[in-house]
């Protein structure tokens, strides 16, 4: 039977909790020294083209049109001939990583990132591959990569939740990735609609247009004896007044925070350009607070899931590529590049091969394609100005020093401080981690 002494037992995980309202979000030290404290995770939903932004291939050119070599391939849907990248690549900075011109800002910054070529993961389906990449498993259910920073470092600002998710409504799947699982719910991301730059758009039922500050206390106190009195180590009733206090506590920080018209106009001018852009902005500006994990999705459903048209990646970098190094830039201005990490990724890649739908006019779009993709990793002790891994001639298969998602998950959470396989929880009668048996840190990216 539970009670409130084997509740934290359980939910310490050798942390050293006490049984205080505040515990579950309370800041705690890791395994080890952490070159890390913060996460930016840009999330570039749908599936980003390898073959069309950070993996060049020349061969793609030489052997536009054609079949690609050897047997025929199977992928999701029927595809046709290799078709070339519709943009040209150009070499940027001491490192003379090749960057496709769609991405130029990020191209001039490209000292600062490691672009690991070599990823990949196990199913060509949006679902399972979503959930893989955000919760490092197929199945929902699974706590959320944010749940599990909450969970091991919780949060330096109790003011604010420790994990925060940016999107203008929501992905394929929604909540569940950024769920907190079998963990308590304060360890979930808390959803805001970065679609607005006034705070009362952004968070609802920012202000109580009924009660005074000193009212709602009042009233606070009073539900927060209440529960006590029921509570009697309960998990789910405890998790709930941390959810109600750090609602109450959001409305007194969260509006100026959220407030981006407070940056400078040459700042906002930067960022100001798409909903994702804004998100950047208020990403910096979590981080700055003590937020542990920010979570930006492009946008709602899967804007990069090009299949009829991969041009439209350029439409849409048009409104990453800017707000992406404006971050990287007041990071660094602000003192927190060495200390936040930036990744940069999408649940699968694209196909080299156009993608054929049966139809009589062929587009130019290209197919999920779960054997390679791209991931770019920057800060919190990440080598910059570094290409890690490789694909194959045409960008299809990852082949050298291939990265798989619980390998991503292992090496991020080794920059938090965290072994990968001592950051368990205790559920159902074992203990589970994010890279469930599997992930081995990515060393050779490490600065």
């Amino acid at each position: 039977m539970w009670n409130r002494r084997h509740f934290l037992s359980q939910l310490g995980g050798g942390f050293g909790l006490a049984g205080t309202q505040g515990v579950l979000q309370a800041a705690r030290q890791p395994h080890f020294p952490a070159k890390a404290k913060h996460v930016i995770f840009l999330f570039l939903n749908g599936g980003m083209s390898q073959v069309d932004t950070f993996d060049p291939k020349p061969a793609l050119t030489k052997y536009d049109g054609q079949p690609m070599p050897g047997p025929k391939i199977r992928t999701d849907r029927a595809s046709g001939t290799l078709m070339r990248s519709p943009w040209e690549f150009h070499r940027h900075g001491q490192s003379g990583l090749e960057v496709s011109e769609i991405f130029p800002e990020i191209g001039r910054r490209i000292d600062d990132f490691c672009v690991i070529r070599s990823m990949y993961t196990d199913n060509g389906n949006h679902g399972p591959s979503l959930q893989l990449m955000n919760c490092g498993h197929q199945l929902p259910g699974r706590p959320s990569m944010g749940a599990w920073v909450t969970y091991g470092l919780g949060t330096e600002n109790q003011n604010l939740p420790g994990f925060v998710v940016l999107c203008p409504g929501f992905p394929v799947l929604g909540s569940s990735l950024w769920s907190s699982g079998y963990m308590p719910t304060t360890y979930q991301g808390v959803h805001f609609q970065n679609t607005s730059v006034e705070p009362e758009k952004i968070i609802p039922n920012l202000r109580n247009e009924d009660l005074a500050p000193a009212e709602q206390r009042k009233q606070l106190n009073l539900l927060d004896k209440l529960n006590r009195h029921y509570a009697q180590g309960e998990p789910q009733l405890e998790a709930a007044v941390q959810s109600m206090e750090s609602a109450y506590r959001l409305q007194t920080e969260g509006g100026p925070l959220f407030d981006i018209r407070r940056e400078p106009e040459k700042v906002r001018a930067r960022y100001d350009i798409s909903d994702f852009g804004r998100g950047c902005l208020m990403a910096l500006r979590l981080v700055e607070s003590g937020v542990r994990m920010v979570q930006i999705y492009y946008g709602p459903f899967q804007p990069w899931d090009n299949h009829d048209d991969i041009r439209v990646h350029g439409k849409l970098a048009q409104k990453t590529d800017g707000p992406v190094a404006a971050l990287i830039d007041d990071l660094k201005a602000r003192g927190l590049f060495n200390e936040t990490l930036v990744v940069i990724a999408g649940e699968f890649g694209r196909t080299p091969m156009i993608q054929n739908s049966g139809l009589e006019k062929l587009g130019n779009g290209r197919d999920h394609n779960p054997p390679a993709f791209t991931t770019l990793l920057a800060g919190g002790g990440i080598r910059g100005g570094m290409a890690y891994g490789a694909t194959d001639d045409f960008g299809f298969k990852a082949i050298e020093n291939r990265v798989h998602v619980h390998d991503l998950h292992a090496t991020l959470l080794h920059q938090l401080g965290f072994d990968h396989t001592r950051l368990t929880y205790r559920h159902a009668g074992r203990d589970f981690r994010l890279t469930d048996v599997h992930g081995e840190v990515v060393k050779a990216i490490l600065a």
